[in-house]
C-alpha cells in the first residue's frame, strides 16, 4: 500500500505542483492519476521513488516512510515504465529487460531466463530478444519497458504514461496485455495519464487532479462517471460519460442472430447480401465484403475491418460499439475464444440497456418478451 499524508511539492521558483495531496493507493491495485497538464501527476508519481523530494507531508510504502529508505533500494523495488520505454540503445533486448536482476546479484543464466521468460508474456516473440531498441517498433519498445519494471518481479510499479507515445490500435493491445498480466501478478499499481478513456479502462481507482496540483475527486471508475463531484470533473470525464459507463454493466444474453460468412478465400458468388462476414477456418472473424464488388475469391485487400468485435461476455458499451462500428451496422460477437456467435445490431442493444435500467420484475418481462417468438 502506498500513503500520501498530505504532501506538497514547492520547486524552488516558487510553483506550486502538488498542494496537500492525501490518497492511498491500495495494495494489488491500480490506481490512476489523471489531469490536464500542470496538474501535479507526474511529480506525484516520480515524488513515490524520490526521484523527486516532497516539500512537506510524508509517503509511506506499506508503513514506511519512503524519506527514511536508502534510495536505491527503494528504486530497485519499484518497477518503472516511462512514454518512450527509456530501453539503454547500445543493449540488447534481454540484456535491457535484465537490468535491475543484474543489479540485484542475480547470475548470468537466471537473469536471461527471466527476461526470456517475460518478453513472452509482453507477447514478443523470443527472436526479438537480441536485438537492439532501434530495430524495434515503439509498441515493441514499450513492451520491452513493461517485461523490463517487472523482471525483479517487484511489489509496486510507477507507470508515466508508458503507453501514450504509440498508435491508438496499439495502444489498446498494450492496454489489453497490461491488463492480463496484472490480473496474474496483483501488483500495487501507480499509473499516470492525461486520457480519461485509458483511467477508466485501467484502474481500479482514478484520482482526477486539478492544474496546480489540487485532488478533485477519487473514486473506482463507474462511480466517477456517475456522480462526478464538481463542474470541472464532470467537463474533464466529458459529456459522454453515460455512454462510457456502459462498459462498468455486464452484457445480458444478447438477441443473437445467425450470420453468414464466407471463409476467406471462398467465392461470394450467389450471395446477395450488401454485406457478408468473411472468417477464417475457425470463424473467427476477420473483415466485412461487399460481394457486388468482389469477383472470384475473397482477399485480404478487399476486406473491410474498421469494425470491432465485442465478447459475448464482455460490457454493453463493447456490444454497442460493435454494432455502431460495423459498417453493416450488425455488430459482431465472438465467444471468449474468439470464435463467432452471431450478430446484433443497435437498437437490441439499445433495448437491454433499458431493460437494465427497469425495477427487477420489469426487466424479468423484458426478456420474456425478447424470447417470445
Amino acid at each position: 500500500m502506498i500513503r500520501f499524508d498530505s504532501v506538497r511539492k514547492q520547486f524552488p521558483d516558487g510553483t506550486v505542483a502538488v498542494h496537500d495531496l492525501t490518497l492511498t493507493a491500495p495494495t494489488g491495485k491500480i490506481t490512476v492519476l489523471v489531469g490536464p497538464s500542470g496538474c501535479g501527476k507526474t511529480t506525484s508519481l516520480r515524488m513515490v521513488n524520490r526521484m523527486i523530494e516532497p516539500s512537506g507531508g510524508t509517503i509511506t510504502l506499506d508503513g514506511k516512510d519512503t524519506s527514511r529508505m536508502n534510495e536505491a533500494e527503494l528504486r530497485r523495488g519499484m518497477g518503472y515504465v516511462i512514454q518512450h520505454a527509456g530501453l539503454f540503445p547500445h543493449r540488447t533486448v534481454l540484456d535491457n529487460v535484465g537490468t535491475v536482476p543484474r543489479l540485484l546479484g542475480w547470475d548470468k543464466k537466471e537473469t536471461r531466463e527471466r527476461s526470456r521468460e517475460l518478453l513472452a508474456r509482453v507477447g514478443l516473440a523470443p527472436e526479438l530478444g537480441d536485438r537492439y531498441p532501434s530495430q524495434l517498433s515503439g509498441g515493441q519498445q514499450q513492451r520491452v519497458g513493461v517485461a523490463r519494471a517487472l523482471a525483479a518481479d517487484p511489489p509496486v510499479m510507477l507507470m508515466d504514461e508508458p503507453f501514450s507515445a504509440v498508435d491508438p490500435v496499439v495502444r489498446d493491445q498494450l492496454q489489453d496485455v497490461f491488463l492480463d498480466l496484472q490480473a496474474e501478478l496483483g501488483k500495487t499499481i501507480i499509473f499516470v495519464t492525461h486520457d480519461i478513456d485509458e483511467a477508466i479502462k485501467l484502474g481500479d481507482q482514478v484520482a482526477v487532479l486539478r492544474v496546480g496540483g489540487y485532488l478533485a475527486q477519487i473514486s473506482d471508475p463507474a462511480y466517477l462517471l456517475a456522480h462526478p463531484v464538481d463542474d470541472f470533473v464532470a467537463d474533464f470525464v466529458g459529456r459522454d460519460r453515460g455512454y462510457r459507463s456502459l462498459q462498468f454493466q455486464p452484457t445480458p444474453r444478447l438477441p443473437l442472430a445467425a450470420e453468414p460468412t464466407v471463409v476467406l478465400g471462398e467465392s461470394t458468388d450467389g450471395l446477395a447480401a450488401p454485406w457478408v462476414l468473411v472468417v477464417d477456418d475457425s470463424r473467427r472473424p476477420l473483415g466485412w465484403v461487399e460481394p457486388a464488388k468482389v469477383s472470384g475469391q475473397v482477399t485480404e485487400s478487399q476486406l473491410h475491418r474498421g469494425g470491432t468485435v465485442a465478447r459475448a461476455s464482455g460490457s454493453l458499451r463493447s456490444a454497442l460499439d460493435a454494432a455502431l462500428s460495423s459498417p453493416s451496422r450488425r455488430g459482431v460477437i465472438v465467444d471468449d475464444s474468439g470464435e463467432l456467435v452471431g450478430t446484433v445490431r443497435a437498437h437490441e442493444v439499445l433495448s437491454l440497456i433499458e431493460a437494465t435500467d427497469r425495477p427487477d420484475e420489469d426487466r424479468a418481462d423484458a426478456f420474456a418478451a425478447e424470447e417470445s417468438p
